[in-house]
């Protein structure tokens, strides 16, 4: 080496040929951030935080209706990251954004259902209503409406195999003979039913050209939508009518949602 020269400062594991004796030094790697931590409920939480959220809706159900809508969200919970059925992980969230927004339904459609019964000709409505939940993901909401309302009918269909297969585990576990789930298309069906339901599954005019056909005669759609779908309404087929629109205020939600009931004209 000549005199005086002093090799530079982090070059000393090169030779003169340039090539590494070992192996380059690597930047220092800092701690990874820790995922946020989800938080889960047992069945008694469910139940415990349902009580007000029912005393505010005016929604009226029994200790065993209670405990299976407690157990049907902690399945949900459990199975949700083996099969995806929600988005959402986090207890508080599913409370407010799948349990709550679901029960918010339920006054209207209970109203519904007394309208129906007491306004149709004598023996019209002696079977019993026939509710059909499209796209129901992990059931929301048909499992919960089966639960509320065991004088229904109530199928859910998706076209993901899992999910019916786990609504389907939900209606044995939780002995629901009035809830069934149809892994299939929903053209594809060849059932009618009385009320047509969908959560967030399509625009009004798709919801329709593909359940039209669904729908038993003198049958209703009701659709849970954000805010109020008026460009969606504008759009719709001449011999479809909205006859009611109603805003839901779901407890402890801090957002927009509203009922879209429809029927054919005539």
């Amino acid at each position: 080496m000549m005199k005086g020269y002093k090799r530079p400062l982090g070059h000393s594991n090169y030779t003169g040929s340039g090539e590494p004796k070992g192996p380059r030094p690597q930047p220092r790697q800092g701690p990874k951030p820790a995922a946020p931590r989800l938080v889960s409920w047992t069945e008694v939480q469910w139940l415990d935080a349902m009580t007000p959220v029912l005393t505010t809706l005016g929604v009226s159900l029994d200790e065993a209706q209670r405990q299976r809508c407690a157990a049907y969200m902690g399945m949900l919970a459990h199975w949700n990251g083996t099969y995806n059925l929600t988005a959402l992980r986090d207890a508080p969230e599913m409370f407010t954004h799948h349990l709550s927004d679901c029960l918010a339904v339920l006054p209207h459609l209970v109203k519904h259902l007394d309208a129906r019964s007491g306004g149709g000709a004598a023996g019209a409505v002696s079977q019993p209503v026939r509710l059909l939940d499209v796209g129901s993901g992990g059931g929301l909401p048909g499992v919960l409406l089966a639960i509320a309302r065991p004088d229904m009918q109530v199928c859910c269909v998706d076209t993901v195999g899992k999910k019916a297969a786990f609504i389907r585990q939900v209606g044995a576990e939780l002995r629901l003979p009035n809830l069934r789930a149809e892994h299939a298309r929903v053209e594809d069906l060849a059932s009618q039913h009385d009320i047509i339901t969908s959560r967030a599954f399509a625009s009004l005019a798709d919801f329709i050209a593909l359940t039209r056909e669904r729908l038993a005669p003198g049958g209703v759609w009701m659709a849970m939508k954000g805010k109020s779908p008026d460009d969606e309404r504008a759009v719709l087929p001449e011999d479809i009518e909205v006859f009611h629109v109603e805003q839901l205020q779901v407890p402890g939600l801090d957002a927009e949602r509203c009922l879209v009931w429809m029927r054919k004209r005539g």
